[in-house]
């Protein structure tokens, strides 16, 4: 007799497929003339801040994927696939400065994925408005989190600081997308938890 599948298990095997679907962590190649110029803490420490932004687009994928999979409206569920295939433009530009520094992402990036997947399917279960509400929320929340690397990135490291402007200017258009298509506002208290989650995944991040 086949087992009938609980939505624990469906949950599951959309995140395997989903996992399946996002680009292959590229390895790792030496790095280009001018980051062989930087010292090597230097280089490190912009590779950990572009390691931390790759795993937040890791994140970005799931968050926008586990809301779709539970959204009611098809509007709703179309807006956060459409903001998730834009995402995958900046998943690609930080595994490229990732390679070009001579490093890697995060070997925690399933562990980003389903931390992320989870926590936006459990927001899309509180239905399309409070869902709208959380994309609109972590967008702010991300584009404060870019202005803050922009800033401690080194003054002549113009490539990491066209990737992380044009990504900015991506996230506050999807946060205004978000906020036209009927948000509301989250609860300062679930503000301070999204706050509290993405910390740990930096902290993570940028040294695995």
């Amino acid at each position: 007799m086949q087992r009938q599948l609980s939505a624990t298990d469906h949950l599951l095997a959309a995140i395997g497929r989903t996992l399946a679907r996002l680009p292959h962590p590229p390895t790792a190649t030496p790095p280009g003339a001018f980051e062989r110029g930087l010292d090597h803490a230097v280089r490190a420490h912009v590779a950990g801040l572009m390691r931390v932004n790759h795993a937040g687009e890791i994140a970005a994928q799931a968050l926008y994927r586990g809301q779709a999979r539970v959204a009611r409206d098809p509007r709703v569920r179309e807006h956060l696939l459409k903001a998730a295939e834009e995402e995958r433009d900046h998943l690609r530009w930080c595994e490229q400065r990732l390679r070009e520094l001579g490093d890697g992402p995060s070997r925690l990036a399933p562990l980003w994925y389903a931390g992320a997947y989870a926590i936006g399917a459990t927001a899309g279960l509180a239905g399309d408005d409070w869902s709208l509400g959380f994309v609109e929320e972590t967008e702010r929340q991300v584009a404060a989190h870019l202005d803050e690397h922009l800033a401690r990135l080194p003054a002549d490291d113009a490539r990491s600081r066209d990737i992380l402007t044009r990504m900015r200017a991506d996230e506050e258009r999807h946060g205004r997308q978000a906020a036209q298509a009927g948000a509301r506002p989250l609860p300062k208290p679930v503000r301070r938890l999204m706050r509290a989650a993405a910390g740990v995944m930096k902290f993570g991040a940028y040294r695995i």
